[in-house]
């Protein structure tokens, strides 16, 4: 598996690109919808879009606000 590819078992690692990719939005004001379409269009991301839900999303915007936070 190459090391840059990311799935959404990956939490910190999309949270640490989103942060790179959008660095001045506020995690907690991005709607669920535009996260997800954030996500697959992520560099390396290879999973199924339809295997994401709301707690993934929800668990992706925490570690992204943790990720601004640090």
């Amino acid at each position: 598996m190459n090391a840059d590819r990311i799935s959404w078992s990956d939490i910190h690692e999309i949270a640490f690109r989103l942060t790179e990719a959008h660095p001045d939005v506020a995690p907690l004001t991005v709607r669920f919808t535009d996260l997800h379409a954030w996500v697959i269009a992520l560099e390396g991301f290879e999973d199924d879009p339809a295997k994401s839900n709301e707690k993934i999303l929800e668990a992706i915007q925490m570690a992204w606000l943790e990720e601004l936070e640090d």
